[in-house]
């Protein structure tokens, strides 16, 4: 059983920085790739960042490019978003995401291709 504990989120001014973490159970960490997602109130889950199973390829969401770094320590089985610059825009529940193939996947920006998720951890800029 695959379970998703993200841990980290809170309130910050604008300008100031987070590092949200999320901690994986499960076999073969690293194997997989890992994503960040986000929703904020009625909006839909958008994809924020992905990582390749053995960290060397990331990709971003243009809104938060050059912004956020993705980052993943497979002996802790722990992948990372460190957040800075932060904007009131980017207030959102941020979910951390598995999918169930390993590997490399096609279409990482689509929440549809990941299978296991977090509870979320609530981010707050204020401006």
């Amino acid at each position: 059983q695959v379970q998703l504990v993200e841990s980290g989120g809170g309130l910050v001014q604008a300008g100031g920085s987070l590092r949200l973490s999320c901690a994986a159970s499960g076999r073969a960490f690293s194997r997989y790739t890992m994503g960040w997602f986000r929703q904020a109130p009625g909006k839909e889950r958008e994809f924020v960042a992905a990582i390749s199973w053995s960290g060397r390829t990331t990709y971003y969401a243009d809104s938060v490019k050059g912004r956020f770094t993705i980052s993943r320590d497979n002996g802790k089985n722990t992948v990372y978003l460190h957040m800075d610059s932060l904007k009131p825009e980017d207030t959102a529940v941020y979910y951390c995401a598995r999918p169930d193939k390993a590997g490399f996947i096609s279409d990482y920006k689509s929440p549809r291709e990941y299978d296991y998720w977090g509870q979320g951890t609530q981010v707050t800029v204020s401006s």
